[in-house]
């Protein structure tokens, strides 16, 4: 199945999708990775446009090809990238699940953002200014919904577990 996480930054995507790989034995595809390295590799102008969403696209669809279970995590801002990750799916013929990641509590979601190491060597991590005036494009009905202003990651990663596993 494609495991498909969205979400503004520091909403805890990532924390998420790293402990839920482990326990699923699945796939970690993170597109702030890929973007990263497509930056660090000076092959690129300043932006690398949708290039990190399109190899993360690739990579997801070679590995679900193999039977593996992939979680894609990344922003996710826009329907466009959203049916995307839906189309790797369907063209592997396996489920997809949608989960939009958010934090509730904007006191929290901030310290979040202004307190988080980077993890990626090279990445510059957006300031909370950049993430709250972020163009976020509404979900709809259609995702699980995952707050993790309600319970600490563990707990949102047993939710989620049972959430995908019942699939």
């Amino acid at each position: 199945m494609l495991i498909i996480l969205g979400g503004l930054p520091a909403s805890g995507k990532t924390t998420i999708a790293i402990a839920l790989a482990k326990r699923l034995g699945a796939v970690h595809v993170r597109v702030d990775t890929i973007e990263q390295a497509l930056r660090s590799s000076g092959m690129l102008a300043k932006d690398e446009g949708p290039a990190g969403y399109m190899a993360a696209y690739g990579i997801a669809g070679d590995n679900l090809a193999v039977g593996r279970t992939v979680i894609a995590d990344s922003v996710n801002a826009f329907e466009i990238t959203r049916e995307a990750w839906r189309s790797v799916a369907r063209r592997a013929g396996v489920p997809a699940v949608e989960v939009e990641i958010f934090c509730s509590d904007k006191a929290e979601h901030r310290r979040r953002a202004e307190s988080r190491p980077t993890d990626v060597p090279g990445l510059v991590k957006p300031d909370w200014d950049r993430i709250a005036g972020r163009t976020y494009e509404d979900w709809g009905p259609g995702p699980l919904r995952l707050d993790t202003a309600l319970m600490p990651a563990e707990d949102c990663v047993l939710w989620l577990t049972e959430q995908v596993t019942r699939r």
